[in-house]
């Protein structure tokens, strides 16, 4: 292995990179003298594909796949979604105005752990979810509730019946979250992409906002997003 050049071959700060030539693997290792005060996925992460790897050409179901419908079963217009550490999958379902989530290993039924109230308004209903991540910090699901221009986040807590508020009036569409827990949101109508901590309705610009168009400092209805 030899050491890593580049940004720290996207390690954290805390983190110290180590770059394998001949597979192209990356790995990352907490760095000694550090407090891990987040879960060890957040500190630890190992990237092993060769350059010349190839996906398999027949996928596996992992969610749904039983028709459109609204049983647990089925998913009906699925947009975004998320992967967990433990392979959970959670998805963003936009016809039914709810989260699902469905466990490695389980792919029979899945469960509803956000939203499913019909579509709505309230802090227990969804309306035109398109996007979701989980929070481990938290331990809870970002959710982007774009019919109500709104982000709003659910505990994954067994009992929880409705979600709170983090931003407001934004037409939000895809989600991401850093190393240091910003949350990176595309604002599809605005052409934009705004970055905010926690407790912020605001946010900073960091891409587009120049109108929409094809210029290298615009975009055109950005949609789904990845922080490296």
């Amino acid at each position: 292995m030899q050491s890593c050049t580049i940004k720290n071959g996207g390690c954290g700060p805390r983190a110290a990179c180590s770059h394998h030539a001949k597979t192209n693997a990356v790995r990352c290792t907490k760095k000694a003298g550090h407090t891990n005060t987040r879960p060890a996925s957040g500190d630890i992460r190992t990237v092993n594909i060769s350059a010349n790897a190839k996906w398999a050409q027949n996928g596996v179901t992992v969610a749904g796949g039983h028709g459109e419908g609204g049983a647990t079963n089925q998913l009906n217009l699925p947009l975004g979604l998320f992967v967990d550490d433990d392979q959970t999958v959670v998805i963003a379902e936009w016809l039914h105005n709810r989260i699902m989530q469905w466990k490695n290993g389980n792919t029979t039924n899945g469960q509803v752990v956000a939203g499913g109230n019909g579509q709505g308004n309230g802090l227990n209903q969804l309306s035109v979810s398109t996007d979701v991540l989980i929070d481990k910090e938290t331990d809870s699901l970002i959710i982007c509730d774009r019919g109500n221009q709104r982000v709003v986040r659910w505990s994954r807590r067994s009992g929880t019946t409705q979600g709170e508020i983090l931003i407001d009036n934004i037409d939000c569409f895809g989600l991401a979250m850093d190393e240091q827990r910003y949350l990176y949101v595309s604002v599809y109508g605005k052409n934009e992409v705004r970055r905010y901590k926690f407790g912020e309705n605001i946010g900073t610009l960091v891409a587009g906002g120049n109108g929409q168009g094809a210029g290298l400092n615009q975009l055109n209805g950005p949609t789904y997003l990845f922080v490296g």
